[in-house]
């Protein structure tokens, strides 16, 4: 069915790419380019977290990981006809992963903020997405005016770009930050918490999975960020290839298609 959207990325884009960055980049940047070392190796080394709803989430029955990214960390390894090994990461370790080489890429709809690109590069955006709550439906948050109360138990992802905003944000609410084993998710249905502070692919999903889930969407778009790839600094190389990339499967139909199949259609970035 996707053979229709094959755009032959490396096989026509490849050539030029590499031609055009030997003009502005020096030889021995281009013989040390992730591009360059994952064509040779024969592997494309892709950091997810492995607990993300929509995007890169561990099926519990089959042990495969689904979602968006699963999905388009298939199709570039595929573009750059090598196999594809997935690191496992998360918010609060990716950038060390990065920057220690145990991945070339990641790609797990990592938000692009200004504090962390003071630490990797992001490629363009492919979604974007505002904060949303997700609370139970016999629970003390209905709406979203709800939640900034006195002892109400908000929690978010350890090192997600909700948890800085959301302190800031929340005057009289609690926020506890959650990091593996334990989940955002499991504290709301034991009732450890009264909503979990998130984005739409996460809030959909919890919604369509639990019954007891209700979306708690904000008045108007609440600190709207960017989804992008991220790659070590330096290499303009490889951010170039992962542009074009992005750019591809905008023009192709790739993005829509699978975002449409992982239910986020609404929020594909331009």
């Amino acid at each position: 069915m996707l053979s229709k959207f094959r755009s032959g990325v490396s096989a026509l884009a490849l050539p030029a790419l590499l031609a055009g960055a030997a003009l502005a980049t020096p030889a021995a940047a281009q013989e040390t380019s992730r591009l360059i070392e994952v064509t040779k190796s024969g592997t494309l080394r892709v950091c997810q977290y492995p607990m993300y709803y929509s995007i890169s989430f561990r099926n519990p029955t089959t042990g495969e990981i689904e979602g968006i990214d699963a999905d388009l960390s298939k199709e570039l390894a595929k573009e750059l006809g090598v196999e594809l090994e997935i690191v496992e990461s998360s918010f609060g370790t990716f950038i060390a992963d990065i920057q220690a080489s145990k991945c070339d890429i990641g790609m797990f709809g990592i938000g692009a903020t200004l504090q962390r690109a003071q630490a990797v590069e992001f490629s363009k955006p492919y979604l974007r997405t505002s904060i949303y709550g997700i609370a139970r439906k016999d629970g003390k948050v209905a709406t979203w005016s709800d939640i900034d109360k006195p002892g109400v138990r908000a929690v978010t992802t350890l090192g997600s770009y909700v948890e800085p905003f959301m302190r800031d944000y929340l005057k009289q609410a609690t926020l506890e930050a959650i990091s593996p084993p334990a989940t955002r998710e499991g504290e709301l249905m034991t009732n450890r918490a009264d909503v979990v502070m998130s984005d739409y692919p996460t809030a959909i999903k919890v919604q369509s999975e639990f019954d007891w889930a209700v979306i708690i969407k904000p008045d108007e778009p609440l600190r709207v960020t960017p989804y992008s790839y991220v790659v070590p600094q330096g290499d303009q190389i490889w951010l170039n290839y992962v542009n074009l990339f992005v750019d591809t499967i905008k023009l192709d139909g790739r993005l829509d298609f699978y975002a449409e199949k992982n239910g986020l259609t609404e929020i594909v970035a331009d």
